[in-house]
Order: C-alpha cells, then structure tokens, then sequence
C-alpha cells in the first residue's frame, strides 16, 4: 500500500490536472457557442445556394460550364481540414488516417508526384510531411481563425488550377459538425462539381415533404452569364463553409475530450481520497495498538 505522502501527492497533482481540464472545457464550450451559431447560420444559406445550382442546371437549360465536365484524371488536389492544436479526442487522428486511407486509393491511379495535398491546420501539415508529401502552401492560420478572404484566396487557387487543366479533381475531407457529441468524418467532391449526387440529395427532400417543384426560372441577362457568377461564388462560399463545420467540429470534440478527461479526474481523485482515508486510519489504528500494548507491557 502507498505511503500517506505519495497518496496525498498523487491528489494534489490530480487537483491541478482537474482545475486545467475544466478550465479548458468551459474555454472549448465558449468557442463551440460561436462556432455552433457561425456554422448554423452559413449552412442553410450555402446549401440552399446549391439547391438553386441544381435546379437551373436540370431546367433543360442548355449551359455549358468547365466546372462541371468530368475530365481524365491526372492530378488530383486533396484539401483536407484538421486543427493547430491536440487535447481534441480523435479529431485529428481521424482526418489523418482518413487523409492516408484516400492517398493510398489514388495512388494507383496516378504517380505520389500528381496528389496534392492542401493542409488547412498544423496538425495534418505535419502528417504531410511525415507521409513524404510536400505540403501545397501554408494555411495553418486558417483552422485557427476562420474567415472568408483566406478561404476565397483558396478557392481562387483551386479554380485557376482546374480551369488550367493543372488539376482534374479537387477533394475536401474534414470533420461535419453534426451535433456537440457527434462529428461525421466527410469526403466531398469540389471539382468537378457532382451535380447527380445534389439532385439526389434534393429529390430525398423533396420526397419526404411529399412534394416536388419544378424548376422554373426567368433568367436575365442570359443563362451563361447567370452561371459565371453563380458557379464561382458557390465554390468559394463551400470552403468557407467547410471551414466553419471543422471549426465547430473541432470545439466540439475538445469540449467533449475535456469534460471526459474531467469525469475521470474526479472518478480518480475518489479512489484516490478514499484510498487515502483507509491508509490513514490503519496508520492510526496501527499508532493505538502500539500505545496499547506498550501499556500493557
């Protein structure tokens, strides 16, 4: 059995590890608060903006558009959104073997030198490396502080790339925020937009409304002019908003990670003051039989 002293050190030392796991979950929550409201509110308007993409293009309209013709695949680009920091539970690690899993799929298909990586978050950037890619620029800034100009700056990137023909896919993979107790580990097509997977996704909708509206547009000045500023715009806003569901994600599973690491502080701390209070009263147990039998000697 543990001496008093080692007992009482280890409940200090669990104190401490208690006070810095709460304080970090009430910080974690703070930002979830945030993030939640960032994310809730961006989401039904990105998505909405989809929907819309999606009805104009299956109008029978007769627009052509780069974005959405499907192209031998030469080089592909893998965004992928982790976090700068740890203490988040499987938030990282699963992105990174999520990340590690869809390289080893595309490489037989194409040589290591044709998939590029871009690492939003130092987490993932050092995983890159560690993988032998090189990562394609540094966004850590981004993962920790989200805003649409960096993430606009991005999108540009990819865009000029795949009009270029530099680049024929463009993947995203990150963590959705679903819920504060559950993220869903997400791989998305960006480019070439999948066009067949949002009118499934709609008509789903639309079926359990037990409804369906025809599209039916005016379209003024002209359906190409329509879809050259529609297209763009609904690219740049998709990784913002991929951006503020990691981030959320992210809050979430850190909140999730501290309030675990706090519940086992005090289940410890517990076993620990009870473990204590027994050695203890041996100890004294132990110092009466001592006076006793002293006496009756």
């Amino acid at each position: 059995m543990a001496s008093l002293k080692e007992v009482k050190g280890r409940i200090n030392s669990i104190n401490g590890t208690l006070k810095i796991t709460s304080a970090m979950k009430m910080v974690a929550s703070a930002k979830l608060h945030k993030a939640q409201g960032d994310i809730e509110n961006m989401l039904p308007y990105e998505r909405r903006l989809h929907h819309m993409l999606t009805n104009f293009l299956s109008s029978g309209q007769s627009v052509e558009s780069p974005f959405i013709v499907k192209r031998d695949v030469r080089k592909i680009a893998i965004v992928v959104f982790a976090s700068n920091s740890s203490l988040c539970g499987g938030f990282n690690a699963n992105v990174i073997r999520h990340l590690q899993e869809t390289v080893a799929e595309y490489a037989q298909a194409v040589r290591k030198d044709d998939i590029l990586i871009y690492p939003v978050g130092r987490k993932v950037a050092d995983a890159v490396k560690k993988m032998g890619y090189t990562p394609m620029g540094d966004y850590q800034h981004m993962s920790g502080k989200p805003n649409y100009k960096e993430a606009s700056d991005l999108a540009e990137e990819l865009i000029d790339r795949y009009l270029a023909d530099e680049i024929q896919e463009v993947i995203l993979l990150y963590n959705h925020f679903k819920s504060s107790s559950s993220q869903i580990l997400t791989k998305e097509a960006y480019l070439p937009l999948d066009l067949s997977a949002e009118q499934k996704n709609q008509e789903g909708e639309d079926n359990t409304r037990k409804f369906h509206m025809e599209a039916d547009y005016i379209i003024e000045p002209s359906a190409e002019r329509v879809m050259q500023e529609l297209l763009p715009k609904v690219l740049r806003l998709k990784i913002y908003t991929v951006l503020l569901d990691s981030a959320a994600a992210e809050h979430a599973a850190r909140t999730m990670a501290m309030q675990i690491a706090t519940d086992n502080a005090n289940d410890l701390l517990q076993e620990l003051t009870l473990l204590y209070n027994k050695s203890r009263q041996q100890a004294i147990t132990n110092e009466l039989l001592d006076i006793v039998g002293g006496t009756m000697a």
